[in-house]
């Protein structure tokens, strides 16, 4: 078992019944508006996280189709639970930025997916995550990067 606080409470939760749930609920309330999507962590590992959510009224625009304000949230709530669960204890992080595109109409639940390369956390100062929303058929609704500043933590007193 991983020895990042993030990894580990997913771990064991993963194992419960409804853990997966339950964890996601915990989840969103350190970031309440991550909540606004009902996003299932679906899956943690370092470096990559799955983030699933329901088509629902709550989240469609005035065309019927997920908002992309929706789907962005949960590409950000992807990109938080990999950050956590990835970065080295000596840095933190904070987003600088998410650049996306949308690539096709959102029609169904939605899949989101943040992901960076092993190794990535040490490179600099700024670390670009990318993203990615499929519909379930497997396509792309929305592709892009989040970028990251990265930097050391400071010296406690």
């Amino acid at each position: 078992m991983s020895d990042n606080y993030l990894l580990k409470m997913y771990q064991k939760a993963a194992k419960l019944p409804r853990g997966r749930q339950l964890f996601s609920i915990m989840f969103s309330r350190k970031a309440p508006y991550f909540g606004t999507v009902k996003p299932l962590i679906a899956e943690l590992r370092p470096d990559y996280c799955k983030v699933t959510f329901k088509k629902r009224k709550a989240v469609e625009n005035h065309i019927g189709t997920v908002h992309v304000i929706a789907i962005c949230n949960a590409l950000e709530a992807a990109m938080g639970a990999l950050a956590e669960a990835s970065i080295p204890k000596h840095l933190r992080w904070i987003p600088k930025g998410m650049d996306v595109r949308y690539t096709a109409k959102a029609t169904s639940d939605i899949t989101a997916i943040a992901e960076v390369a092993p190794g990535a956390w040490e490179n600099g100062p700024e670390l670009p995550v990318t993203v990615t929303a499929y519909r379930d058929d497997g396509t792309v609704v929305v592709e892009g990067t989040i970028h990251l500043w990265v930097t050391e933590k400071p010296a406690r007193e």
